[in-house]
């Protein structure tokens, strides 16, 4: 069975869905492994390091998903200009591809359609469920954690002014004041993050068990109470919240935004499009020369006013839909997923090479296409077709 690693055509993506020594784990396995040329290079790896693991380098992308099987990336399939073709018309028909799809956003509804029609069976990463024996598999809570820190390094480095407290012969600067919208794995790091830049740091959560890991970092603690059966799902992780609660979340929030310096979103339900919580009226009470990182935007967004994978400036604030945080820390972020993705692909062919164990709760969970119809319960909700 031929697995092809393809390099990543994003902009601005220097990950790679495997290393070298995830290479040698899938020749160990059995795979033939094939590895589009400077696949790696943004992660620092040559092709001669793969070649030394055990892979052969192929020049065409064409070619590599042609051949392929099975097809590992990192982002879901986007227009390759440099042969003028969607990787999703590349794909070979009746193959296999693992990657973050993000497939209940609706800018990727047609492209999963396509996979759909292909006959392409599909897995995304972005929807491996929270259980112990799938930790080591994990890889949206390690991009979280890469987006989390990242993410506030981005918002300083865009905000005009001094982050801590500074004293000075003519008077003192006050810290930034960062507000933290959602305290999983991205606001946890983001606080630990903001933390050592001195800023005075305020975390907003629906979950009372999140806003307490956000006060064990020091951050003060804001929230909005909803009762436990209608804001957690399965495993006390957040589910969508009906529009009127989203709504009144919305009110009780807008004081804090018009407060804060700097804001990083990050309040995602697995799976599904992300909520709006600050609208278009909200972003015009803030001050002036504020930030939003939204980094919720691979599912749609926390801000209304988020244009997926652009920078813009509204109502004077600076507000951020770049969409590949953890790409711009490649060499890290390559690590953590190449071996998620080892994990996952190990217990995807439990039963032996070539035989997809669709029995697995793990890949049950995952699964997106495959024999001509979709499976993934938040792609149907958000096309709704559920």
């Amino acid at each position: 069975m031929i697995l092809g690693i393809p390099k990543e055509v994003l902009e601005n993506e220097d990950r790679v869905a495997a290393l070298p020594d995830s290479v040698r784990e899938y020749v160990a396995m059995g795979f033939d492994v094939l590895v589009e040329t400077s696949a790696g290079k943004g992660a620092l790896k040559k092709d001669e390091e793969y070649v030394a693991a055990g892979a052969k380098i192929v020049t065409d992308a064409k070619a590599l998903f042609a051949q392929s099987d099975i097809i590992l990336k990192v982002k879901q399939p986007h227009f390759n200009s440099k042969v003028g073709m969607h990787e999703a018309d590349m794909l070979r028909e009746g193959s296999i591809l693992v990657t973050f799809l993000h497939p209940a956003t609706p800018g990727n509804h047609d492209m999963i359609r396509k996979l759909r029609d292909r006959k392409i069976t599909s897995f995304t990463m972005d929807s491996i469920p929270r259980i112990s024996r799938a930790q080591s598999m994990d890889a949206l809570t390690s991009m979280s954690t890469v987006t989390g820190y990242k993410s506030v390094i981005m918002a300083a480095y865009r905000f005009p002014r001094i982050i801590p407290i500074l004293g000075t012969a003519i008077g003192t600067v006050k810290a930034a004041k960062f507000l933290i919208v959602g305290s999983g794995v991205v606001g946890l790091q983001a606080i630990a993050t903001a933390k050592r830049l001195g800023a005075s740091i305020k975390v907003w959560d629906i979950s009372e068990a999140a806003r307490k890991g956000a006060d064990s970092l020091g951050a003060k603690i804001a929230g909005f109470d909803v009762p436990a059966e209608i804001a957690l799902g399965d495993g006390g992780y957040a589910k969508a919240l009906p529009e009127e609660w989203l709504k009144k979340e919305r009110a009780a929030l807008t004081p804090f935004v018009q407060e804060a310096d700097v804001i990083i979103m990050s309040a995602l339900v697995a799976g599904e499009v992300a909520p709006i919580l600050i609208t278009d009226e909200m972003v015009a009470g803030m001050k002036p020369g504020s930030v939003i990182m939204d980094v919720s935007v691979d599912q749609g967004g926390n801000c209304a006013l988020t244009v997926p994978g652009q920078d813009v400036v509204k109502h004077d604030v600076f507000i951020s839909g770049r969409m590949n945080i953890p790409g711009s820390v490649a060499v890290d972020s390559a690590w953590f997923y190449s071996m998620n993705m080892v994990n996952f692909v190990k217990n995807l062919f439990q039963k032996g090479i070539g035989k997809p164990d669709f029995e697995d709760d793990i890949v049950k969970e995952t699964l997106v296409t495959n024999q001509g119809k979709i499976h993934h319960h938040g792609a149907l909700k958000a096309m709704g077709e559920l």
